[in-house]
């Protein structure tokens, strides 16, 4: 379905999203991010990874049990085991946060300046808050803007939103909906990451319901470790190879 006839067909659902939309919010526990941190290292000596995940509730860790099971320090532990670098991690999310409000409130208040590596997990409030298609440019362009000019030598990446009919928590009508807001939304995200120096990656795939918290919405730690997997080949992917690695002559 084209983004018109999508934009079209949600605005009209809108009503249906707003019942079904309450039905899941009385039911599904409230989560908050785990208890420690935000900030840590795999390895022992000089960083030759220092990464940034900063965004929602995913990037905050939501639906892990421990610090050590989030987004972060998983993906760290992926990169320091393929490479064998020390990686130096923070996280950085607010939960329900939607893109403007990463740019305004987030992203000025990361103290750090060296990262090499910055992760984006943003855009799922924005689908399901139906966030218009120029509401979401002008946030989520403006935080790539602002992720660039405040870590001008880091790469950028950002996780589009995964198939929200996969969503354990959301009624089969209510993913349907929110995966046509979804669609908008990554389809603009891989225009303006394009145009504002971030890489999209591929969305995540979702293997079965295993991978995800309590409230059915959220990951948990085996969710974050498949996240944390499929991000790092798209990295290693841009990483040259250790030097011990390398044929000799």
């Amino acid at each position: 379905m084209n983004n018109f006839l999508a934009g079209l067909t949600s605005w009209i659902l809108l009503p249906v999203a707003v019942y079904c939309g309450l039905g899941v919010r009385r039911i599904a526990p409230r989560m908050p991010p785990p208890a420690g941190l935000p900030r840590g290292r795999v390895g022992e000596g000089e960083p030759g990874f220092r990464l940034l995940v900063i965004g929602d509730s995913s990037a905050a860790g939501v639906g892990a049990e421990r610090i050590e099971d989030t987004l972060g320090p998983q993906l760290s532990g992926v990169l320091h085991e393929a490479t064998g670098k020390t990686v130096a991690w923070r996280n950085a999310g607010a939960n329900s946060a939607v893109s403007a409000q990463v740019r305004d409130h987030v992203v000025p208040n990361v103290e750090e300046r060296d990262f090499t590596h910055v992760v984006i997990a943003i855009g799922t409030n924005d689908a399901k808050n139906f966030n218009s298609r120029m509401r979401f440019k002008k946030g989520f362009g403006g935080l790539l803007y602002a992720v660039h000019a405040r870590w001008p030598e880091a790469r950028v990446y950002w996780s589009p939103v995964i198939d929200l009919n996969d969503v354990p928590a959301l009624p089969p009508v209510l993913g349907f909906i929110l995966g046509l807001r979804a669609q908008i939304i990554n389809d603009m995200g891989f225009q303006l990451c394009r145009e504002r120096y971030g890489t999209a990656l591929d969305p995540l795939p979702v293997e079965g319901p295993e991978g995800f918290a309590a409230d059915g919405f959220h990951a948990n730690h085996l969710g974050y470790r498949h996240w944390a997997e499929h991000i790092a080949r798209f990295i290693l992917a841009e990483t040259p190879a250790p030097a011990s690695s390398q044929p000799r002559e």
